[in-house]
């Protein structure tokens, strides 16, 4: 199944007067660019698993109205995007790839949601909640098998992969199917952490480089690719990626204890309902103190947690030091980003809508 060429929309109104666009407007642009593209590949799903998929991205309701709900920052996508401008590329050859990547991040979150018995996403019902756990399940198989189908079709830009055609096509699948692997791996040990005592804030941010890291690493890397950068700029922009992606779990981490519902889309408090042991959780269990104590003892717990439960863990979380220690992590992490960016020797106008994004993804909740 290929994609059809798509000619790239005009350019959205600078936001400022030297020219360069905001994170929002960079989203824009690559929604623009990439959308038409996914709902070409989803409507070669089955019906039923088309259904879900297309309620999953917002685009209807339950019923099969259409609808404008939101379907995410949309940031994997823009990253494949810009990074095959970085390397002198036209964005165009990099939509096979932004398609997959996305095609794969809302695989996990339909698996996630079904782990996680999340009721809510994008301010509205999960997948498994309005069509059931092993209908969610089965449309998330059936989107990461269309990731690969799309990249395996993707014609390879004239001056991308040395090898060409088929095996150019083949790079840029097992570069995908790497992530998949790494993403699994991470959700693997999120789950384990759940039943565990004792996880150190070392395991977590493993976990997080493999669970986020790895699919924002390779959407850089994929664009990379697909754009032909050198083999240096390749590694150093999924160098980025993989920094980039480990500040995004920590700021998503920040927002799944302390972001507002209406902007996150999900319930208070999600994560501690859930008893997870996310990145700030882990820094303030790790950090010694009475607060720590107090949290350890409320972890180990097994009864059912009341909102009053998780307010008062959330004051705990922040006087141990968690939210303190996540903020640093994302202005080192951010700053460690950049710098892998500068390395690739990028073209100066991605760059900039780059570094964007970093400031984004690193402005703490």
């Amino acid at each position: 199944m290929g994609i059809d060429p798509i000619a790239e929309p005009p350019p959205v109104k600078p936001a400022t007067a030297t020219g360069g666009r905001s994170a929002a407007q960079v989203l824009e642009w690559s929604r623009g660019l990439v959308e038409p593209a996914l709902r070409q590949a989803v409507e070669r799903l089955s019906q039923p698993v088309r259904h879900i998929a297309g309620y999953h991205f917002g685009w209807w309701d339950a019923a099969g109205t259409e609808a404008e709900a939101s379907g995410g920052k949309g940031i994997r996508p823009a990253l494949a995007l810009l990074c095959a401008q970085a390397v002198g590329a036209p964005a165009g050859v990099a939509v096979p790839a932004a398609v997959a990547v996305e095609l794969v991040h809302n695989f996990s979150l339909l698996h996630d949601d079904v782990m996680d018995r999340d009721e809510s996403r994008r301010h509205r019902l999960t997948a498994w909640r309005v069509f059931g756990v092993g209908e969610a399940i089965l449309a998330g198989d059936a989107m990461v098998t269309l990731a690969v189908e799309v990249l395996n079709r993707a014609a390879p830009h004239p001056e991308g992969l040395p090898q060409g055609g088929a095996t150019a096509a083949a790079e840029l699948v097992r570069t995908l199917c790497d992530s998949v692997q790494t993403l699994v791996e991470g959700q693997m040990a999120d789950l384990s952490f759940e039943r565990r005592s004792g996880v150190g804030l070392s395991e977590c941010l493993q976990m997080a480089r493999n669970k986020t890291g790895a699919l924002l690493a390779a959407a850089c890397r994929l664009g990379a690719q697909a754009g032909g950068g050198s083999d240096d700029q390749v590694d150093a922009l999924t160098a980025f990626g993989a920094q980039l992606g480990l500040a995004f779990q920590v700021n998503d981490d920040l927002l799944g204890i302390w972001g507002d519902p209406d902007t996150t889309g999900k319930a208070d408090y999600s994560d501690l309902r859930n008893r997870k042991k996310s990145l700030p959780v882990a820094a303030a269990l790790a950090a010694g103190t009475v607060a720590s104590r107090r949290l350890e003892e409320w972890f180990a717990s097994t009864t059912e947690p009341t909102a009053g439960d998780v307010e008062l863990v959330a004051a705990l979380i922040e006087e141990a030091g968690g939210r303190d220690w996540a903020r640093a992590q994302l202005a080192s992490l951010g700053s460690v980003a950049v710098g892998h960016l500068h390395r690739a020797r990028p073209a100066a106008a991605s760059a900039a809508e780059l570094t964007v994004l970093v400031a984004m993804v690193t402005a703490a909740a």
